[in-house]
């Protein structure tokens, strides 16, 4: 995984775009830029980050992001072993605020739409009958071009800014910290998790990646994501210990192991604080299609 990059999307030829990603993994650069961004996986399993949140994704999943917040949708390690049969297809809609001119949201009758940009600053998950609409009027707009596109995607927004189906993603206060001068030494670090997390990873080879102190690390590490390194590490294991528990192929207690937690107690006691749920709970609600 890659710290973010901040991306000089180019669009020349409308006041928006839409573009249909079809390939063998998404993007593997965590990476920002100043555009707003309406996404929706189709086909496609991984881990994804979006700010200071980490959590398992896969078909369905479904976003509204504000500018300039990180975020990377990583296919899962499969997808970069060329494995035919694995393939990751999405659509993603950039716009910026001023797309239909300067001052076009600030006006009286886009007042909701106005507010669903702010909430947008923290990132919105989609969900129920909201993640529907969005995912087909998406696939509308990938097919079709000029006038219809514009009303199809204020049409999209509309509807999001009433819905009360969108859940913040980002915490509270977040805040994209990150330099691009700082890049280099962020992706070694998180490259090395995300390829060493089922293993026994220790904070002083860690650090030794950045070029610090354990300590000086650390702090580094949390001004930087809101949570300290331990934590992340945690939820990329949880992250992984969800996606198994879905595919039913396997045993708590092999999950455990293979997600890199040393007990059964510990695992149990993670999974719960971060999900709510104990794993054979978290598994029987999403087998019933949630709660």
């Amino acid at each position: 995984m890659r710290i973010p990059v901040r991306k000089e999307l180019q669009l020349p030829s409308a006041s928006f775009t839409t573009i249909e990603l079809q390939e063998a993994h998404f993007d593997p650069n965590w990476h920002f830029h100043p555009h707003y961004q309406l996404f929706t996986v189709l086909e496609g399993t991984g881990t994804r980050f979006i700010g200071d949140d980490i959590r398992h994704f896969e078909a369905g999943d479904t976003v509204f992001l504000g500018p300039n917040i990180p975020h990377l949708w990583r296919s899962d390690r499969a997808y970069f072993e060329g494995n035919l049969e694995l393939k990751t297809h999405g659509i993603v809609a950039y716009f910026t605020e001023d797309f239909l001119g300067e001052g076009f949201f600030d006006k009286p009758e886009m007042h909701v739409l106005k507010q669903l940009l702010e909430k947008g600053q923290r990132g919105l998950d989609i969900t129920g009958s909201a993640r529907q609409m969005v995912r087909e009027n998406l696939k509308k707009i990938a097919s079709n071009q000029g006038f219809e596109t514009i009303l199809e995607l204020l049409t999209t927004l509309h509807h999001l800014a009433n819905s009360s189906e969108v859940v913040y993603i980002t915490s509270v206060g977040y805040v994209n910290t990150h330099k691009v001068s700082e890049t280099e030494r962020m992706q070694r670090v998180y490259e090395y998790v995300m390829k060493h997390f089922k293993e026994e990873i220790r904070l002083n080879e860690v650090a030794a990646l950045a070029n610090m102190t354990e300590a000086a690390f650390c702090r580094y590490f949390k001004s930087r994501t809101n949570k300290t390194f331990s934590d992340f590490v945690s939820e990329i294991r949880i992250g992984h210990a969800c996606k198994l528990l879905v595919q039913e192929k396997y045993s708590v207690t092999q999950i455990c192991y293979e997600s890199g937690f040393n007990t059964v107690s510990n695992f149990n006691r993670q999974f719960k604080n971060q999900t709510g749920k104990s794993p054979l709970q978290y598994q029987k609600v999403y087998m019933r299609g949630g709660e």
